[in-house]
């Protein structure tokens, strides 16, 4: 195990059939991911929320950024909760001072949910160090490398979004598969 928390060629141990630097590339892209799992699950700890909690949060942020409403159904569906388990977030980020139930414009019938002021402010202070560190990183790379990184990112999200859970585990009720 590294300071990463990934063991050293656990997932992708060098063979006759991969490249040395194909096997590198992926373990290096394994030791992000545990990292990035590690600090996300430190950002929900500092704000005591959970990661439907923080994803409502975000999302809620980025719609009032863009002056869109949005209403428990809408954000029900991006998360892809029910309408049970949405009340139940709604219910502790309105108790936790989060968000805001506010009514509906033009239906009166109707909520639209706001994060609070505090709560912009929370997010910005705890993500804030590490966004702008991120984006430093970012930014020294040159076009070519950016475009690179990019499409090699993309090739990987498109490789693992291909792959169907097997049928006996889906059948099994073990897992439900991904529409």
């Amino acid at each position: 195990m590294n300071a990463h928390g990934a063991g050293e060629g656990y997932w992708y141990p060098p063979s006759r059939e991969h490249r040395a630097t194909a096997v590198s590339v992926l373990n290096a892209l394994r030791e992000y991911r545990a990292s990035e799992s590690a600090m996300r699950r430190r950002t929900r700890s500092s704000m005591e929320m959970g990661e439907s909690d923080l994803l409502a949060l975000r999302l809620l942020l980025e719609a009032e950024r863009s002056g869109a409403a949005v209403q428990p159904k809408e954000l029900a569906a991006r998360l892809g909760m029910t309408s049970a388990s949405m009340t139940a977030l709604v219910d502790r980020l309105v108790s936790s001072g989060h968000i805001t139930r506010e009514p509906h414009p033009t239906d009166r019938r109707a909520v639209i949910l706001k994060p609070t002021t505090g709560a912009d402010a929370e997010v910005r202070h705890t993500l804030g160090n590490m966004h702008a560190r991120m984006i430093e990183v970012a930014e020294s790379l040159t076009p070519e490398q950016a475009q690179a990184v990019t499409e090699f990112l993309q090739s990987m999200r498109d490789a693992v979004d291909q792959i169907d859970m097997p049928q006996e585990l889906v059948g099994a009720g073990h897992f439900h598969k991904a529409r």
